[in-house]
């Protein structure tokens, strides 16, 4: 193991001194103790010595993390990066001295207890001579005011100050909470417009984006993701704007998750955490759910290793919501054992979902699925087709749960399902989780393509349609491009030809979308005659119910009847009745 250095300016300083301090790295000190006597002693007599500033970092567990020598007083604007946890405090707190002999805490000593969120900030005044002139030291209070205390070297090591430190990270937790959402810092290498959409789903997890920083990169790095000299600005741009977590618009490794959290100090999550997050908060219905819960357990089972702070948050804010891993000790077995009992339920959901899809199939009512980029107003335009009440957020996946309405058309009937929304970089275990939901837009007989005709991506988001309907196998229905938001964009129809464009908040072009559904479900149609005895006049009842009336001829034995429907209602009508059917050209 490397030996540990001191830190800071040691210019014209005597090897023999460094060495001597770097000996107190393996002091063993006692956790119920906040300042031992014999680590006071050592750095009042080194201030002396050196005449500067002399800085001791230690963990609530008694270990020497880190050993500063500053400038007279600017060893506090030089701290060491340091971990915080998800919502609490960092688990350090800073000893440090004021040569000159005043034991009070400088304006720079509170703000850096609040800004890198220290367990507690300590001042030992030292003399000229190397004495303890006195002891002062500040934790968090309430309302942002710190809580100051005072001691002798007489009274140290000042064990109730340890008790002050968990009164203080309760306090720090509670205001943390009333603060209201967690500031999150954007970190990509793809490009603004990518990171643009990542502040979108941000925000819709319910975070305050306070900050961007994109490296254009070809490849990740495979130990950073953004390199090692990035690293560096990104953690001083958490500090500056006092970041709670900092997201990476891609997938990280558990190497990578590990070493960022280490040189950033603060929470580290991806892109595929922010979304199964949203996914989690949005999931209503049993299925949903377990579909979420199944999608996280593969997540972190895969970056396990290495892991730190992602397994061991639980309720932490965005990327920890929803049921998942609970504590660092949890190892692959036991995520599999949960992955497998998951599966499990959700086979037993999908076998339920395939038999409601199975008698919608018997009954050959044609199905028609909205699908396309998140928060382009699918839900808005399913509420307007089906007077249904699906909740409309301008947020991304507003809605996650599929759902579906029976809609009544001049000519008949159809289901009209309302799918979950796509996105760029949509996760693998979450198309994997939720296939038996988007296979809903595979089995459709139509798909309404739904775009938003402000987009200023459109081509692109319409490529990732594409793509996941690609993936889904959904590439041989009916298809209708929808144009929505045509009132905030006059010339939608002239753009866009080919599309219908529409109005969900207004309802401009509703009833010409309408129509188009109507007559791509008739496609599926076929044309029949059928005489019907007047003897099984029972069967007319039948046929009205599934067909669609073209015309009708009364004769002298029974009715004529030229009708649309379709195939298996047919085959069902003429095997009950005994009827000769026969299909005819439209």
């Amino acid at each position: 193991m490397e030996k540990q250095k001191i830190t800071g300016n040691t210019e014209g300083i005597r090897r023999t001194q460094l060495e001597a301090m770097e000996a107190w790295y393996a002091l063993e000190i006692d956790q119920d103790a906040f300042l031992p006597k014999e680590l006071c002693l050592m750095m009042a007599e080194a201030t002396a010595a050196l005449g500067r500033e002399v800085a001791v970092f230690l963990s609530r567990s008694g270990d020497v993390l880190d050993i500063r020598i500053g400038e007279n007083d600017r060893v506090a604007s030089h701290l060491p990066r340091l971990r915080r946890g998800p919502q609490g405090l960092s688990r350090v707190r800073c000893i440090h001295t004021h040569p000159g002999g005043d034991w009070h805490l400088s304006g720079p000593d509170l703000s850096t207890l609040t800004a890198l969120r220290l367990d507690a900030v300590c001042a030992i005044g030292v003399a000229a001579d190397g004495g303890v002139t006195g002891i002062s030291a500040a934790f968090h209070g309430e309302g942002g005011e710190p809580v100051l205390e005072t001691a002798s070297f007489r009274e140290l090591p000042a064990a109730g100050w340890m008790e002050e430190i968990l009164r203080s990270e309760e306090r720090f937790k509670a205001s943390a909470a009333e603060d209201g959402p967690e500031k999150a810092l954007l970190v990509g290498t793809d490009s603004e417009e990518s990171l643009d959409e990542l502040a979108a789903l941000a925000e819709s997890a319910g975070a305050v984006v306070v900050g961007k920083i994109l490296q254009k990169r070809q490849a990740a790095d495979r130990a950073f993701y953004i390199g090692t000299g990035k690293v560096g600005e990104v953690a001083l741009a958490a500090q500056n704007t006092d970041a709670d977590l900092v997201i990476f618009d891609d997938e990280l490794s558990g190497r990578q998750f590990r070493n960022l959290e280490d040189a950033i100090g603060v929470k580290v999550i991806d892109r595929t955490q922010l979304i199964l997050d949203i996914f989690a908060q949005r999931a209503k219905t049993n299925e949903g759910k377990l579909q979420v819960l199944a999608a996280q357990l593969k997540y972190r089972s895969a970056r396990l290793i290495g892991q730190g702070l992602l397994l061991s948050r639980l309720g932490g804010g965005i990327g920890t919501r929803g049921p998942g891993a609970t504590k660092l000790e949890i190892d692959r077995r036991r995520i599999r054992e949960q992955v497998n009992d998951v599966e499990k339920r959700l086979k037993v959901l999908e076998k339920e979902r395939g038999m409601r899809r199975k008698n919608r199939e018997k009954s050959e009512i044609p199905v028609v699925a909205l699908v396309g980029y998140t928060n382009v107003g699918k839900s808005s335009l399913m509420n307007r087709l089906s007077g249904a009440d699906v909740l409309v957020q301008d947020r991304l996946f507003a809605t996650l749960d599929a759902v579906s309405r029976r809609v009544e058309g001049e000519n008949g009937e159809y289901i009209l399902v309302d799918t979950v929304g796509f996105i760029n970089k949509l996760p693998h275990d979450l198309v994997e989780a939720f296939h038996s939901t988007l296979e809903e837009a595979a089995l459709a007989d139509v798909l309404l393509l739904v775009s938003d005709a402000t987009d200023e991506r459109l081509s692109e988001h319409q490529e990732t349609v594409r793509d996941v309907l690609k993936t889904l196998g959904a590439t041989e229905q009916k298809r209708i491009e929808v144009m929505n938001k045509c009132d905030l964009a006059p010339d939608t129809a002239a753009r866009f030809p080919e599309a219908v464009p529409v109005s969900a908040v207004t309802g401009e072009g509703i009833e010409r979308l309408a129509r188009e559904i109507e007559s791509a479900v008739r496609r599926t149609e076929k044309h029949y005659e059928v005489m019907i005895p007047y003897a099984s006049y029972a069967a007319v009842d039948m046929l009205l119910k599934s067909a669609r009336v073209l015309s009708r001829t009364d004769g002298a034995e029974g009715t004529a009847f030229s009708v649309a429907m379709q195939e298996a209602d047919a085959k069902s009508l003429a095997a009950r009745y005994r009827l000769r059917i026969t299909e005819t050209e439209i």
